[in-house]
Order: structure tokens, then sequence, then C-alpha cells
């Protein structure tokens, strides 16, 4: 926690105030970014993935307790305290339009943690990613001007294809949980979209603000399901641990990241999610990968590069205008 206190206020401080001096603004418009400038969001997208990941096998052994409902309330409920405690977002003055854009991430960030759950509870940790991921891929896909944008697309297609069972002797899918990880991706896909322009306005501060609609929005349905079930005292550090890990840390990072960055170009970046869904199962879980999954993580790893390339030729970060 140390390291989230002393991280987290300098870098709300420079976001919200992204106009400001206008000169050195100017003069970075007009100059080709940066190495440094290019890598600062790609680092913080790699550290809020391995977040999560670590996050989701550690809310994964809370299911039998309190269920994957429960679970996501829990992990919202106790993220939304650690960054209102951290950023004081209630400082923020917001117009209307900022309200509806806070409002919807909020809503498709509480919908896509427990859709996610939901599809972990009968669906593998790497192929609910995968599937989820169809939601970044989308923005990246509709996102794209130039034929190249398609090379980098296409290869992070072919690394989800090949991580999914499919003809591979794999399993059958759950068609339930199947649906649950795409609706989670359908979700993901808003968070992006409406996340940029929550951060473009309010930067970091709108992360937690977006974290306190989403606790809101999907504390009823876990505390119908779980009851009293989630003041039990061996949960408790359980679904810290996960708020930090899976919530408060990443979307934190991952709000700074989206307004220096395109947003097709965060979308493929986030390819890199599956692949760590599948690394962390072969650390954490024992889970061995075949050919076919290293040949996909490679893929995937193109395309991530690749990305990284079109990123450094872009003027400037893309900011949805309203």
């Amino acid at each position: 926690m140390k390291g989230t206190l002393h991280l987290i206020p300098p870098i709300a401080h420079y976001i919200a105030h992204p106009h400001t001096p206008k000169d050195s603004r100017a003069e970075m418009n007009t100059q080709p970014r940066s190495l440094a400038a290019t890598l600062f969001p790609i680092g913080l997208l790699l550290i809020a993935m391995a977040s999560i990941q670590s996050g989701a096998s550690l809310a994964k052994s809370m299911f039998p307790i309190i269920g994957a409902q429960g679970t996501t309330t829990l992990r919202l409920v106790f993220a939304s305290v650690i960054m209102l405690l951290i950023l004081r977002p209630w400082r923020v003055r917001m117009t209307a339009n900022t309200l509806r854009n806070v409002v919807i991430y909020g809503m498709s960030l509480g919908g896509m943690n427990f859709l996610f759950y939901m599809s972990l509870q009968t669906t593998p940790l790497g192929i609910a990613v995968a599937l989820e991921f169809t939601g970044p891929l989308a923005v990246a896909l509709f996102a794209s001007r130039r034929a190249l944008d398609f090379l980098w697309i296409a290869l992070a297609v072919a690394g989800l294809l090949l991580l999914l069972p499919v003809g591979h002797g794999g399993q059958p899918l759950d068609v339930l949980g199947a649906a649950y990880a795409l609706g989670a991706g359908v979700c993901w896909a808003l968070y992006i979209l409406f996340g940029q322009r929550a951060g473009a306005e309010h930067g970091i501060q709108s992360a937690a603000l977006g974290v306190v609609v989403a606790a809101l929005f999907v504390a009823p349905i876990g505390i119908v399901h779980a009851g009293s079930a989630l003041l039990t005292p061996a949960v408790i550090p359980l679904a810290l641990g996960v708020a930090v890990l899976s919530t408060a840390l990443p979307y934190s990072l991952e709000m700074v990241a989206l307004t220096r960055m395109p947003a097709r170009t965060f979308g493929t970046l986030m390819s890199i999610e599956p692949a760590i869904g599948a690394l962390s199962g072969l650390l954490f879980l024992g889970e061995v990968l075949s050919t076919t999954q290293w040949l996909a993580i490679l893929a995937i790893i193109a395309a991530s590069a690749g990305a990284t390339l079109s990123m450094r030729r872009e003027a400037s970060p893309a900011v949805a205008a309203d």
C-alpha cells in the first residue's frame, strides 16, 4: 500500500491539469513522442494486467463461501473505500455531461467485474479472459484507419483463436459461462470508451468515482445472494487483497494510461491479457502450456509490439470529443 500511496497523488495532479503549461503542451505536440513517454503507459498497463490476474486467482478461492456475486461486491466495496480515501474525488466539480460519462463508466466497470466472475464459476481462467477480450478487440477494430492496423488485429485474433480449446481436443465450453464472459467483453468495450472520456475530464479521480458507482450497482446483487456470509471473518482479508490487486491498483493505472494513448492502441495492447492469464495458470495453478498455446502467446505479443510502434507515430493521445 505504501507504493500506491506514493505513486497516485503526483500522477493524479499531472492528469488533472492536462492543459498546463500551454507552452510545454504545444511543444510536445510538435515533436515526436519520446521513448520514455511511449513506454510509460505501456508499463502501467503491464503492471495493471499482472495485478488483475493475481487478484483473479485469489478471488476464485472465495467463491465456495460467498459466490461470484458476493466476491464481486466485496471487491468493489473495499476498492471504492480505498480509492475514496486516497484520491478524495468529492472535490471534483462535475457537469451533467461529466456525470453521465462517470456513471456509464462505473456501470460498465461493475458489469465487467460481475459477469467475468460469474463466468469463472464454470469457465477456465485463460478461456474466460480470451472471450472477454472480444470487447477491447472490437474497439481496436472499429477505431482502425490504416491497413497496417489490421495486421496487428489479425495477429491478436489468431493468438486468441489458438488459446481457445476448440478443435484442439479441449472439453466443450459451458454455454452460460461463455455467455457471461462475452457479456463482460461488451462491458469492457464500454469501459474503454467512457473511461477515456471521464479520464480526459478529471483524470485518475474518475477511476475512484467509477468504482463507487460500480459498487453501488453490484452491491444489491451480492447482498441478496450471500447475505451475512459477506461478514465472515475469514473472507474479509481475502476480499481486501482482491480489492487492491484487482480493482484499486489496476484501474487507477489504466485510467492514467487511457489518457496517454489512442483508444485503438489501448485495445490492442490489452491483447496481452490472455497471455498473462495463461502464464499465471502455469505459475500458480500448474497448467502446462502446449506448443500451440506458446505460439498464441507469441502472436499476441507481436500484435502488441506492432501496436506500440504505431503508437509512437501518433501525434498525441486521442481524446473523445463531445
